[in-house]
């Protein structure tokens, strides 16, 4: 019986481990750059690279390159939000995009490169119009251009291959060459460095470090 009990006991932990840990994904063009923002953050359990938003199943990285199933490269993020908040994740999520850019962004061009943020709950969908929002009026007045970044409802994810997961670590030299090739940072600088906040001392333009998590919207108008 008491062996029993401790089981039952550890099965009552992991569920309340599971419970206490919530996913975002978003699509921000080259989901090595996206991973590097979002890895070893304080609160983040995992960063996963992989597909989300298309119409054919099980696809393969060659597949969505080419642009014929619909997917997105995306990163799915697991954290806890007792240590860092869904805004804070979306705060990062606009610093480190082109929201202007509607068929691709920076170097890669594509639909799979598009911006997108896929939503897993009402309050995810909330708080990720309510970021566009502002981000909308920074841009607008700065740039006169509409954001083109779509909120959408979260599908099915499927995982990347081995290879390309945590490419940063991986093959650093190599994935930053492609970063400065592509003209990345240069461009998140044209866009970011007059918004309250903006650091571009990282190679993922990562904000001031996450504090603890907040229900309000953590990018303010300028």
């Amino acid at each position: 019986m008491v062996a029993v009990l401790v089981i039952l006991m550890g099965w009552g932990w992991a569920v309340a481990v599971a419970a206490a840990t919530e996913v975002a994904t978003f699509a921000g063009g080259c989901f090595w750059c996206m991973e590097a923002v979002y890895d070893d953050l304080p609160g983040v359990i995992q960063v996963t690279s992989g597909f989300m938003g298309g119409k054919v199943p099980n696809p393969r990285y060659d597949d969505v390159a080419r642009q014929g199933t619909g997917h997105a490269e995306v990163v799915q993020v697991v954290f806890d939000p007792d240590q860092i908040s869904y805004s804070q994740l979306l705060d990062l999520f606009w610093r480190n995009v082109d929201p202007l850019d509607e068929y691709g962004q920076f170097c890669d061009r594509g639909n799979s490169y598009r911006s997108e943020i896929f939503v897993h709950s009402p309050e995810q969908q909330t708080l990720a119009e309510q970021s566009r929002q502002v981000i909308a009026d920074y841009l607008a007045a700065k740039f006169h251009k509409p954001v083109v970044t779509a909120i959408t409802p979260a599908s099915t994810f499927y995982p990347a291959e081995a290879y390309h997961q945590g490419y940063h670590k991986t093959h650093p030299l190599r994935y930053r060459f492609y970063r400065q090739a592509c003209g990345r940072d240069q461009r998140l600088q044209t866009l970011w460095q007059d918004f309250p906040g903006y650091s571009s001392s990282s190679p993922a333009v990562k904000s001031s470090s996450p504090r603890k998590a907040s229900s309000s919207i953590s990018i303010a108008p300028p």
